[in-house]
């Protein structure tokens, strides 16, 4: 089991931006495949972003694509998700994922695809 603790959420201006930061617990990280999903108030869990073991391999919802940046360092068991030009509808809570014994240049873009998740950190943007 992994422990997967996200930051750097707060509220923001429309326009604005952010970086988000999930730190993992354990030895093994270069061996999990991540992924950024998010959660508005009254609406189901969704896809944001999603990157491979070594980060070869990356993907993004359309309703992000050319904002949000996800990339990981292995050395410091972190993935980021920076995300620019932030709208009102990006508001949510963004949770990051980790999916473990899956391969090297895979990504996962369901929820049911990931194993071990964080608690969440809350993302306002303001009009």
């Amino acid at each position: 089991q992994v422990q997967l603790v996200e930051s750097g959420g707060g509220l923001v201006q429309a326009g604005g931006s952010l970086r988000l930061s999930c730190a993992a617990s354990g030895r093994t990280f270069s061996t999990y495949a991540m992924g950024w999903f998010r959660q508005a108030p009254g609406k189901e869990r969704e896809f944001v972003a999603a990157i491979s073991r070594s980060g070869g391999n990356i993907y993004y919802a359309d309703s992000v694509k050319g904002r949000f940046t996800i990339s990981r360092d292995n050395a410091k068991n972190t993935v980021y998700l920076q995300m620019i030009s932030l709208k009102p509808e990006d508001t949510a809570v963004y949770y990051c994922a980790a999916r473990t014994l899956f391969g090297a240049t895979a990504i996962a873009t369901m929820r049911r695809e990931y194993d071990n998740w964080g608690q969440g950190t809350q993302v306002t943007v303001s009009s």
